[in-house]
C-alpha cells in the first residue's frame, strides 16, 4: 500500500483493525450495490470511465474490430509512433524517490512524453503530474518531497476513532489534491486523452474485493459538471490506507437506482500495475502500428531487498512484521508479473527502485530530512542516466 517506508504504517493499520473491530461504528449510512449488479454499474453516466483490473474490458472486442482509418483518426498522437509507458508504485513518503527520479530525468534531457501513465497510492498522487510533463515538476516536489504529515492527515482521538471508520481523517490530503488537481489540470488530461494518451489510477473495491482501474482521460473529457470532483475522489481513494484512513464512498448507478461503492488504497489489490490482466497488448501494438520496442518504466518507491529487524516476541510486533512481509512479497510479485507481461508482449522493461545502499531511516512520519535525502539520491542518479 504505501504510505510509509518499510511499512511502519501497517502496524498502525493492524492496531486500528484490532481496535475498530471491537467497537460500535458510527459512520455514514450506505446504500451498497447488490452483488448481481457489480458488472452493470455506471459512474456519472460516463462511458468507459473504469474497468476491473483483473480482467479485460468489456469493450475490448469492439476495439479490435476498428479499421485502420478509425484508429488513425482516434489516436492521432500515438498511432505509428514510438511508445513509452510509466507505472508508479505506492510508498508514502518514499514517493520522494519518484519525484527526484522524474525531475532528474527532466534535467538529463531524456525524459519522454509518456504514452500512458499508471499510479497507485502515493504513485497516484505523482501520476497526473508525471503524465502532464516537466512543466509540473514543481508540483511533483510539493506532493512528494515537500509533503508533511499535517498535509496528509489529522489523527483522531481514540474515542472518536472507535466510533468512525478510521484512526485519522484525510481532510488535509483532500484539500491538497483539490489545490493542485484543478480545472486546468483536468482540461490538459482531457486534451491528452483526445490525442490518444492514457492516465490510469488504481483503487481497491472493498465490496467486490477486486482491483479497479480508473481511466481519468474519459472522465476529464466527459464535460460532466462533477468530473473534477470524481477525479479528486479517485486520487484520494487510491491513497486511503484501510483502517488508518477513511475509505472513499463513490456513488454509482445501476438498474435505474443509485448506490455506492467503498474504495480504498489501490495497494490493497496491487502495488503497481501496467495494464489489466488478460489484455492482448501485442495485438494492440500491431493495430496501432507502433514501431520498435516500446519502453516500459517502472518506479518502485521501495527497496527490493529484505530489511533485517529484530522483532519483539509480542502480538502486535509479530503480526505487524508478518503483514510487512506479506505486502513486500506482493509488491515483488507485481514486478515479476509486469516483467513477464513485458517479455510476452515485446516491451523493453526498465525498473528503478530504492537501492540497498540507501540506509537512512525516517525518524517520524514524513520526515523531511529523510525525504530530501531520498529525493536527492534519485535526482542525481536520473540526471546521470540512472545507472544502478
Amino acid at each position: 500500500m504505501g504510505v510509509s517506508p518499510h511499512f511502519r504504517h501497517h502496524r498502525f493499520v493492524l492496531v486500528s483493525v484490532l481496535v475498530l473491530t471491537a467497537a460500535c461504528a458510527h459512520v455514514a449510512e450506505r446504500t451498497p450495490l447488490p452483488a448481481e449488479l457489480a458488472d452493470e454499474t455506471s459512474v456519472l453516466g460516463i462511458p468507459r470511465a473504469r474497468q476491473w483490473g483483473d480482467a479485460p474490458a468489456p469493450w475490448d472486442h469492439d476495439w479490435f474490430k476498428k479499421s485502420k482509418a478509425e484508429l488513425k483518426e482516434r489516436y492521432t498522437g500515438i498511432y505509428g509512433r514510438r511508445h513509452s509507458y510509466l507505472a508508479i508504485s505506492g510508498g508514502g513518503e518514499n514517493g520522494a524517490f519518484a519525484a527526484g527520479l522524474l525531475i532528474g530525468w527532466t534535467e538529463a534531457g531524456t525524459r519522454p512524453e509518456f504514452t500512458a501513465v499508471t499510479g497507485i497510492s502515493a504513485g497516484a498522487l505523482v501520476a497526473p503530474f508525471a503524465f502532464l510533463g516537466s512543466e509540473y515538476d514543481n508540483v511533483l516536489s510539493v506532493v512528494s518531497k515537500d509533503l508533511t504529515a499535517d498535509a496528509v492527515y489529522k489523527k483522531r482521538n481514540l474515542i472518536r476513532a472507535l466510533r468512525t471508520n478510521a484512526m485519522a481523517n484525510t481532510e488535509p490530503l483532500k484539500a491538497l489534491i483539490a489545490k493542485y488537481v484543478d480545472e486546468e489540470v483536468m482540461h490538459k488530461i482531457a486534451a491528452a486523452h483526445r490525442d490518444g494518451r492514457s492516465l490510469n489510477i488504481g483503487t481497491a473495491n472493498l465490496d467486490s474485493m477486486r482491483p479497479v482501474i480508473w481511466r481519468l482521460g474519459p472522465i476529464a473529457n466527459s464535460g460532466h459538471p462533477d468530473a473534477l470532483e470524481l477525479i479528486r475522489k479517485i486520487l484520494l481513494a487510491s491513497a486511503s490506507i484501510p483502517a488508518a484512513f477513511p475509505p472513499v464512498l463513490i456513488p454509482v448507478e445501476a438498474d435505474g437506482r443509485s448506490y455506492d461503492e467503498l474504495h480504498v488504497d489501490g495497494g490493497a489489490a496491487a502495488q503497481v500495475f501496467l495494464y489489466p490482466a488478460g489484455v492482448d497488448f501485442e495485438q494492440i501494438l500491431q493495430k496501432l502500428e507502433v514501431p520498435g520496442k516500446p519502453k516500459v518504466y517502472i518506479i518502485r518507491n521501495s527497496r527490493l531487498d529484505p530489511i533485517y529487524e529484530q522483532v519483539e516476541n509480542r502480538l502486535i510486533p509479530i503480526a505487524g512484521r508478518s503483514l510487512e512481509s506479506l505486502v513486500r512479497t506482493q509488491g515483488i510479485g507485481d514486478l515479476y508479473r509486469i516483467y513477464l507481461e513485458s517479455c510476452r508482449d515485446g516491451l523493453d522493461f526498465n525498473l528503478a527502485y530504492i537501492p540497498a545502499e540507501f540506509t537512512k531511516q525516517p525518524q517520524e512520519e514524513f520526515d523531511s530530512e529523510y525525504m530530501k535525502a531520498l529525493y536527492d539520491l534519485a535526482y542525481e542518479r536520473a540526471k546521470a542516466g540512472y545507472h544502478r
